[in-house]
């Protein structure tokens, strides 16, 4: 860089810090009013050094003699405000001395808009992982409410086109006595209480492919073929409902709280569809729905009651006991079988 290139570099540096170094010594041979205003008035015997204590001079030295040129950055108060400047130096001659021209940029601004776009992304970011985070709750929340391929269907439509499902097989149970044990124990406790039941019967219906549909107070219902259509749908909800009382009966045994069910299984039609606009349900209604219903009245404690329908198709895996027919509120007279906690060989024998 000739001198002459160094003066116009010196014209234009308005608002530039401008300094001339002695290559050798990195004494000040030349500075402007900026420079100065940032770093102060460096007489002859100042040495770059001096001034910028924090700047790797070895560094510097090497930057220059390889490149030509060494670029870096120095922060300072002023005002009580902390400044930026760009350090630019370019290798140059003079009159056969070797000298550096140091150019000083004021990148204050520029560091403080970097700081906030960083800050921004950073906020982006974890907003992002929190609307995740949000997102993965809600569809728990979903999937708590209905089945997967309903809330997919949900998701992807924004509503649910309600569908009939033949045949399917359904599981109402409800507790004695609950009325009781609300009014006497602790809130705390019958929520705990239940929480602990409940859990436990959709680990239960889950093994032997069955979709809890809801809970109302000591109601739980269950359903098999819904809504994958399976073949053994009267099957899985006769296992699953003397696993519910095989499990209260152990629980029971070591449990304080005594809880005594009833239980009915039907087979046949239901509807099924999101129920509601904002507090929505997914909810089954239909004749299987009802006649489960009315079968689990003619329960007694701890004793599940069939169908006949269902009975017939079970009777080849299971015992049963026939409870003679009754007057079902809705349907007309048919037998009713009492299913028991047995299961039959190939043979037909009970096991």
């Amino acid at each position: 860089m000739s001198i002459e290139a160094i003066n116009e570099q010196l014209l234009r540096a308005i608002g530039v810090g401008v300094a001339l170094l002695d290559r050798k010594t990195l004494k000040f041979n030349f500075h402007n009013d900026t420079f100065e205003e940032w770093f102060g008035n460096p007489d002859e015997t100042t040495t770059l050094q001096d001034m910028f204590a924090e700047l790797d001079i070895d560094e510097l030295n090497a930057g220059l003699r390889e490149n030509r040129r060494f670029t870096t950055e120095t922060k300072f108060k002023k005002k009580r405000r902390t400044m930026v400047i760009a350090l630019d130096f370019t290798a140059a001659h003079e009159k056969q001395r070797e000298i550096a021209v140091l150019v000083c940029q004021n990148i204050t601004r520029i560091r403080e808009l970097e700081s906030m776009i960083d800050s921004y992304s950073t906020m982006v970011e974890r907003n992002t992982r929190e609307i995740k985070r949000e997102k993965e709750q809600v569809e728990k929340l979903l999937l708590n409410l209905m089945p997967r391929s309903v809330y997919e269907e949900y998701k992807t439509f924004g509503v649910v086109t309600p569908q009939l499902y033949d045949p399917v097989s359904v599981l109402m149970l409800d507790f004695i006595g609950f009325s009781e044990k609300v009014t006497t124990l602790d809130p705390g406790v019958t929520v705990t209480e239940l929480n602990d039941i409940y859990s436990a019967f959709d680990r239960i219906g889950e093994q032997f492919g069955c979709e809890r549909i809801k809970t109302v107070g000591d109601a739980y219902v269950t359903v098999a073929g819904v809504p994958d259509p399976t073949p053994d749908h009267a099957k899985s909800v006769a296992n699953a409902a003397i696993r519910f009382v095989r499990y209260l009966e152990r629980r029971n045994a070591s449990h304080p709280h005594q809880w005594q069910c009833r239980i009915g299984l039907a087979t046949g039609s239901v509807i099924g569809s999101v129920v509601g606009i904002q507090k929505y349900v997914y909810d089954i209604f239909g004749p299987a729905v009802h006649l489960a219903t009315q079968l689990q009245n003619f329960s007694s404690p701890m004793e599940i009651s069939v169908q006949d329908e269902m009975a017939r198709s079970l009777n080849d895996l299971f015992e049963m006991t026939d409870q003679g027919a009754r007057m079902i509120p809705g349907f007309s007279e048919q037998p009713v079988w009492r299913l028991l906690d047995n299961r039959k060989t190939p043979a037909g024998r009970a096991v």
